[in-house]
């Protein structure tokens, strides 16, 4: 034997409880914020389902029926921001379960509802428990990735779609075994199993990124104009697009389809919606936002003359496709507001976006209903078609 020693090899370093649960931790961050955003979202969309149920319950005109998608959809985007506030002091995971809640309240308060003026006051209360899912769950999910949020939060808005899927078209399915407000109670008791469970099983959110996050996040770009430009297309894009679903029911009653029938044609717009989501994703890395922009617009609007004009049979046929032009412009916006926030205010930055985003679909369908107020519901779509027209420069 020589006299060498040996070296003796470095003692493995044990994995510390935090990086063993961060890859949990951040999964379960993203599935229970998919959730929230299936439901949140479902509840703000089967409220299309139920506009002609409740023109023929409270003999409402279109102008009011739009005023009634307003209320909600002008409580959630008037609150958006002092959610965000609210969640610096009882917490992220506090104040989205308390939202949902609220939410599913609402939803059980309509069904009790004997008036007008009751049914607005229930939604008021929907809408303000569902305008902490947006910035809360959003910031969540790009806090706890950081650079690479782009992909979970694409997952996080199919979840939305899924939602607005399942929802209306379950709601119209129960309308035809019971009378609309049972259906009504039966959705808020499934809200409220929600927000129990992410009472319980979502995890804390840090108010900062992790270490590794943040340094991986990139160099944030000047962001000032950039963010503008997205917020105004994003306020456009909604307008037309939250108009179209109030109306959409509406021109389907006068081609002769039936509420389940309704519910079903919605169903196969937000599907489309979610496979358009996927598809813009992988588009806008080829072509850019403001090219992907410009293919899903100008589709859009094609494709609602097609709709207006066709006949039932090929109009349900043209819905999937019409989703798909109609929703997957988002997932590119949305995609890209952490990229133009810095890493301590992606919640205010998405706070921000989805007031003017949610608060233009709110005003939109108003203005739309005033003009369709000769009982011609077509009579609105031609001003819908009139899509915004683009900078060609980058974000």
């Amino acid at each position: 034997m020589d006299g060498s020693t040996s070296t003796p090899l470095p003692a493995a370093q044990p994995t510390s409880p935090e990086a063993r649960e961060a890859p949990t931790s951040r999964a379960r961050v993203l599935w229970f914020s998919c959730g929230a955003h299936a439901l949140h979202d479902g509840y703000t969309d089967m409220i299309y389902v139920l506009l002609p149920i409740w023109q023929s319950d409270f003999g409402l005109s279109y102008g009011a029926l739009a005023m009634l998608r307003g209320v909600y959809a002008g409580t959630m985007a008037s609150l958006q921001l002092p959610a965000g506030r609210l969640a610096r002091w009882l917490g992220s995971r506090a104040t989205l379960a308390l939202g949902t809640l609220l939410a599913a309240i609402g939803y059980a308060t309509a069904g009790m509802s004997g008036s007008l003026l009751a049914l607005c006051v229930a939604l008021a209360i929907s809408g303000s428990g569902s305008s902490t899912q947006h910035p809360l769950a959003s910031g969540a999910v790009s806090r706890v990735y950081g650079r690479n949020a782009r992909g979970p939060l694409s997952i996080y808005n199919f979840s939305g779609d899924l939602g607005k899927a399942a929802l209306p078209a379950a709601i119209s399915l129960l309308v035809t075994f019971m009378p609309w407000r049972h259906a009504l109670w039966m959705v808020s008791a499934l809200g409220c199993v929600v927000a129990a469970a992410l009472a319980l099983f979502l995890p804390s959110i840090p108010r900062r990124e992790t270490p590794s996050a943040e340094s991986a996040r990139p160099t944030r770009l000047p962001a000032r104009s950039g963010f503008q430009l997205l917020f105004v297309i994003g306020v456009l894009d909604t307008a037309v697009r939250m108009g179209l679903l109030t109306f959409l029911p509406f021109l389907l009653k006068t081609k002769g389809a039936s509420t389940p029938m309704i519910g079903t044609a919605l169903a196969l717009v937000f599907i489309g919606g979610a496979a358009g989501k996927f598809a813009c994703g992988w588009l806008g890395a080829r072509l850019g936002v403001i090219g992907t922009v410009l293919a899903t617009e100008g589709g859009t609007a094609a494709l609602i003359i097609a709709v207006m004009f066709c006949p039932l049979t090929l109009t349900m046929v043209l819905l999937p496709l019409l989703g798909v032009m109609l929703n997957g412009t988002s997932s590119v916006l949305y995609g890209t507001v952490p990229e133009l926030s810095s890493s301590d205010g992606t919640e205010r930055a998405f706070a921000l976006f989805y007031t003017g985003t949610i608060g233009s679909g709110a005003v939109a369908p108003v203005i739309y209903g005033f003009l369709g107020v000769s009982d011609k519901p077509a009579a609105s779509f031609p001003v819908a078609t009139r899509r915004p027209t683009m900078s060609s420069s980058e974000l």
